[in-house]
């Protein structure tokens, strides 16, 4: 039970996958300027590395890894995830169109986001078995909401700030974002400590 704590904790704080491991900064600085935004691709985000990881670790553990096919890793988890995505953005459809309207373009844009690559390849490059591996996408999910949420709230208060005509826009947004992932490096060891 500590070992899932450990684990969860560490990828919400310490490897946080925006930033700490900086993947997934595409959605990071284009989706973060309003909260219900943010908040909303967050949601898919969690819930897309979740289904990912439930499916590319057995491919991975019963199907590459005995048949010497690991090259292909790569390969067949983009695949799993544009198809994961997809069924997603088909069933929300269908069923929860309101949903489906309301995240708009970005559903697909999952599809494109490293961090749901990245967690799916560093639960097998990690050896965690599958309840650590699941463990370990919820965390990271939650990190990628923890980030895109703080981030939107970094966001608003720079629109109401009075900021020299040289950083406006996208400059001040990367120095914003280096200073929020600064303060992510107070965490390193301090998780590891509290269960040692």
């Amino acid at each position: 039970m500590t070992k899932f704590i450990i684990i969860m904790l560490s990828a919400v704080f310490i490897n946080n996958y925006v930033l700490s491991r900086f993947l997934g900064i595409c959605p990071f600085l284009g989706v973060s300027k309003k909260l219900n935004q943010a908040a909303g691709m967050s949601a898919a985000v969690i819930f897309v590395m979740l289904m990912a990881t439930a499916v590319t670790w057995p491919i991975q553990t019963f199907l590459l890894d005995p048949n010497n096919l690991g090259y292909l890793q790569t390969i067949v988890f983009i695949l799993v995830i544009a198809a994961l995505v997809q069924l997603v953005e088909i069933i929300l459809k269908r069923y929860v169109p309101s949903l489906h309207k309301s995240l708009g373009v970005y559903l697909p844009l999952i599809t494109t986001n490293c961090a749901v690559l990245g967690v799916t390849i560093l639960n097998i490059d990690e050896g965690y078995t599958f309840a650590e591996s699941m463990v370990n996408s919820l965390g990271s999910g939650l990190g990628f909401f923890l980030a895109m949420v703080m981030f939107s709230g970094v966001r608003s208060r720079l629109e109401g700030a009075d900021i020299p005509k040289v950083f406006q826009g996208l400059p001040v947004t990367l120095v914003a974002a280096s200073i929020t992932s600064l303060s992510f490096l107070g965490f390193s060891g301090v998780i590891e400590n509290l269960f040692a």
